[in-house]
């Protein structure tokens, strides 16, 4: 092998420089590995988005990666490596460049007889340049495949990479780390008011009862009160971010950013040929797109899956050692440390989005003053006529994303971030320390931190399609965890409430209560609440009187019938603006829906005491529309 490498790195010379793409793919035709119609094609990518021919051809799926990097190594005079069959010396492995490896696909392989070698899959004289100066000149060069440089990378970082998608979080901030729920000076208060209140009803049960009604009738009376200027808010601002079909037609594809696209799976064998679809229905220079298919070491059904799909050298797997907390923020943190782009998004792995959204988001952050760091895209179902209960989900979140959370953000209050779709400047979520592992409804509580350290996020017009939950456990599940992680997030940053006041501002920070607390408040109320009203309407019994005076019944039935009604209404009006008329009169079927987030936000909260970190799988590709070989599109 010192005989081969010496002779090749002589043959190449110091000043050697990548041949011209056309040369290259005159090779790779007289080898028989694309066609003229190929290179033609690829040849006219080339001019129009600056991209190297060989991402090219692979990302188009024309060429395998090992044939062409063996190709593209004779034809520069370097030797080929295979990492796997002759891996790098650990010792020459430096972890803090751990990310410069992973952007600039080079790693230190070997000592020569000259000095030091190092294996590149994407050779460029800039590159060239850079490790000289580095390394000196006497650094010599092997190629070798841009899979070879990730598996490597995996292997030689995975304790560190595991150690910081773990505790990374904690170690820069415990205070807003999820890791402890509740820190002690928390459970003194909780325990001081817990106390106090039991007594308080032992002593004057009539007045204790009285005071609690009157509390909770208020905060959820402000909670509704808040939804009503967040619709009102947000109906004017549906199209903030809205890009014209001129402007996307005017878009030079030479200065599209490359865009990596995290998409985290476990179990989801599935939905991967629905995942490989949409990915491939992107309108996006592929050879531009940065695809990590984040999953488990020990799912196998889904990592064979997602190698049978045939997808093309843009997509990479990224496997995440087994380790608690299992959590979708500690496989994007992981994944993270690979991220090639300059923007980033996370799609789930049912998730169908607009094939434009990319080139959407990247002329609204051209748009966007720099404050503005995450743009969440709306999500909406493509199954939303199932049954009854994806018809209520639907509505559900139309009214969420369509109208609360641009009314948030034209408040300037935190948006709690959709857990996909949504898009960052690259740099902010490796300056916040990525996600939080331990806290399972990780992108509330990004969205937070963005606005506490003035940061901005904000609505992207263009709709990602989803699986709508078809059945109740499957959904209970998933709502539960979600209620689990809003309390969290609530607890995170009550921990020091005026420090929280001071960044939030008191806008922010009552927008907080309301909408953080008040989206796991008024679930876990509505059954007792609404059982008193109906014994009261159903009996007339004077019973309750003495709990209900005057004024704490007028707040009640405000917020229980008006409230209700208007609620009831403002998701008429949503699922009626998205064009889903048929939902309009569904939405009366409210309350009884509200009964099932009852359930399973009583289930979370279960859960926070028990299980606080466990993540409960919601299964995918349950939809009829999937079961029967169908594949959703948009509108």
């Amino acid at each position: 092998m010192e005989e081969l490498l010496n002779a090749a790195t002589a043959e190449a010379g110091a000043d050697r420089h990548p041949a011209p793409a056309q040369r290259l793919g005159e090779r790779l035709v007289t080898a028989g590995l694309i066609t003229k119609e190929q290179l033609a094609r690829a040849l006219a990518i080339q001019r129009e988005s600056g991209s190297r021919l060989g991402q090219i051809l692979m990302a188009e799926g024309w060429i395998r990666a090992l044939p062409f990097y063996r190709e593209l190594a004779a034809h520069l005079g370097l030797p080929f490596i295979d990492l796997i069959e002759q891996p790098p010396d650990p010792q020459l492995f430096d972890p803090s460049r751990m990310q410069e490896y992973a952007r600039q696909q080079y790693l230190p392989w070997r000592r020569g007889s000259r000095g030091l070698v190092i294996a590149v899959a994407e050779p460029d004289d800039s590159l060239f340049d850079h490790l000289r100066r580095e390394h000196g000149p006497e650094v010599e060069f092997v190629l070798t495949s841009k899979f070879d440089i990730l598996w490597s990378l995996q292997t030689l970082a995975r304790p560190r990479l595991l150690e910081s998608s773990v505790m990374g979080r904690w170690w820069r901030s415990p205070e807003h780390s999820a890791m402890k729920v509740v820190t002690r000076s928390q459970l003194a208060v909780i325990t001081v008011a817990g106390a106090a209140g039991l007594a308080w009803l032992l002593w004057s049960p009539t007045a204790a009862l009285v005071t609690a009604n009157l509390m909770v009738g208020l905060l959820l009376l402000g909670s509704f009160l808040l939804r009503a200027l967040l619709v009102w808010s947000g109906s004017s601002r549906l199209y903030q971010a809205r890009s014209t079909q001129e402007e996307l037609a005017a878009l030079d594809p030479a200065t599209l950013p490359v865009y990596t696209i995290l998409v985290p799976l476990y179990r989801d064998a599935a939905v991967v040929p629905v995942l490989a679809r949409a990915l491939r229905s992107l309108d996006y220079p592929r050879a531009k797109l940065d695809i990590k298919l984040i999953l488990e070491e020990d799912d196998r059904q889904t990592i064979e899956a997602c190698k049978q799909a045939g997808l093309e050298a843009n997509v990479e797997l990224v496997l995440v050692p087994p380790a608690l907390p299992r959590t979708k923020p500690k496989a994007l943190n992981y994944a993270l440390n690979f991220a090639r782009g300059e923007l980033l998004t996370i799609y789930d792995a049912e998730d169908i989005p607009e094939p434009d959204q990319l080139k959407k988001a990247v002329l609204a952050f051209r748009k966007a003053p720099p404050e503005v760091v995450c743009l969440q895209a709306r999500l909406n179902y493509y199954n939303w006529k199932e049954n009854w209960l994806t018809r209520m989900f639907t509505l559900e979140y139309s009214l969420w994303f369509d109208w609360y959370l641009p009314g948030l953000e034209a408040l300037g209050i935190p948006i709690p971030l959709g857990g996909t779709s949504n898009h960052f400047r690259i740099e902010v979520i490796r300056a916040v320390g990525g996600w939080d592992p331990f806290n399972v409804t990780e992108d509330a509580d990004l969205g937070v931190r963005f606005t506490m350290s003035r940061w901005r996020v904000g609505m992207l017009d263009s709709t990602t399609l989803e699986e709508a939950n078809s059945r109740v456990g499957n959904w209970i599940r998933q709502r539960s965890r979600w209620v689990k992680g809003y309390l969290l997030t609530w607890l995170v940053y009550m921990r020091h409430p005026w420090r929280t006041l001071r960044r939030l501002g008191w806008k922010g920070f009552l927008g907080f209560q309301a909408f953080v607390g008040g989206a796991f408040l008024g679930p876990l109320v509505f059954p007792p609440l609404a059982a008193m009203y109906l014994f009261w309407l159903v009996t007339r019994s004077p019973l309750l009187d003495a709990i209900f005076p005057s004024p704490v019944l007028a707040v009640a039935l405000l917020t229980l019938l008006i409230g209700n009604g208007f609620l009831i209404y403002f998701h008429m009006l949503a699922a009626w603006h998205r064009g889903l008329h048929l939902l309009v009169f569904c939405a009366a079927q409210l309350p009884l829906y509200y009964l099932l987030m009852s359930l399973a936000a009583w289930k979370g909260l279960w859960q926070l005491v028990t299980r606080p970190h466990y993540w409960e799988k919601t299964e995918h590709g349950l939809s009829e529309l999937l079961r029967n070989g169908g594949y959703p599109v948009h509108a």
